[in-house]
């Protein structure tokens, strides 16, 4: 099978299934986090080296990590859906005084009181966003060079790939 068969079926059959609703496993428990994880190793077996290389191969998490920091991106960029724009707010558009952290378009987190509430978009995605370094979180990156960049930063080097 040529390796462009092989990355046509890999995203047609499995990627594309781990990356639906994806934004849903954000927060899950290790344990069921790891059942997906199986789910991509056992592809990794079926796979050459070169080809994931070539998709950009991420662990689940990561992944996970991947679709929300893009939302994150696409909100403050005012493309994104209103009710995802309205919870993410930068630190410099609360009308507050100048803060140190208003120059590196870091968001505005809402407090939480229960383990729940720390996991929805309003305060864990804005946590992943804030976490991020300065050079992706700046405005002049296009969406394509935000994700090309993320993508480096959350690619492990092949030493570190997940068993």
């Amino acid at each position: 099978m040529s390796s462009d068969a092989v990355k046509t079926l890999v995203q047609a059959f499995i990627s594309c299934r781990l990356d639906y609703c994806n934004s849903m496993f954000y927060g899950i428990m290790d344990g069921l986090m790891s059942r997906l994880q199986s789910v991509q190793n056992a592809l990794r077996c079926l796979c050459v080296t070169p080809v994931l290389q070539e998709l950009h191969w991420l662990s689940v998490q990561r992944r996970v990590d991947f679709k929300m920091a893009t939302l994150v991106y696409l909100s403050l960029s005012g493309m994104a859906a209103a009710y995802l724009a309205a919870d993410s707010q930068l630190v410099s558009d609360e009308g507050r005084r100048q803060l140190r952290s208003a120059n590196s378009r870091s968001c505005v987190v809402r407090r939480t009181c229960s383990s729940y509430g720390n996991k929805c978009f309003a305060a864990a995605v804005l946590r992943l966003w804030n976490k991020l370094s300065a050079h992706l979180r700046q405005t002049g990156i296009n969406f394509k060079q935000f994700k090309r960049l993320l993508i480096v930063k959350l690619t492990p080097p092949p030493s570190h790939l997940t068993h």
